[in-house]
């Protein structure tokens, strides 16, 4: 039981930095639409992209879970992991379009066309940087409980 509890607050941690980074892009996004037209959208636009980063967080940890549930962050390469995030930026695009769809529009794959490869790119980029901190979380944890510093890697310092 554990092991379950351990992966679904790795999941809501995952949701939730991803949901700061998303929140952060849609940040700049309402700033740039405010400075092109002076005035700020209707729509709160860093929620938004929030809610959808944290969502993206959700499905990518599960796909994680489901395809690389054994291995270490430090067994995985970057462009494996950051593959697997566009996977799960692109399940949230078909599922939002998909909800949208739903009135009786026929352009579901047109939508899905121009949707998918932006959520996409974004989750393939949070995967990245999720995993470059993960990696450094590890090293700093490494560093913290090893006392001879042969044993991680580095070289000793002569002066």
């Amino acid at each position: 039981m554990g092991k379950w509890l351990r992966r679904i607050r790795g999941a809501i941690g995952t949701g939730l930095t991803w949901a700061a980074a998303w929140g952060g892009a849609g940040t700049l996004v309402m700033l740039g639409f405010l400075l092109r037209t002076g005035s700020r959208p209707d729509a709160p636009v860093p929620l938004m992209f929030a809610a959808a980063g944290f969502v993206a967080g959700l499905l990518f940890s599960g796909v994680l879970a489901l395809v690389e549930g054994r291995r270490r962050f430090d067994q995985m390469s970057l462009r494996r992991f950051a593959a697997w995030g566009a996977a799960g930026g692109f399940l949230l695009a078909a599922a939002f379009v998909l909800a949208v769809s739903l009135s009786g529009d026929p352009g579901f794959l047109l939508n899905l066309v121009v949707v998918g490869p932006v959520f996409a790119l974004a989750a393939a980029g949070s995967a990245a940087g999720s995993l470059a901190l993960a990696r450094r979380a590890q090293d700093r944890e490494l560093l913290e409980t090893t006392e001879d510093v042969t044993a991680v890697g580095f070289r000793a310092r002569h002066p």
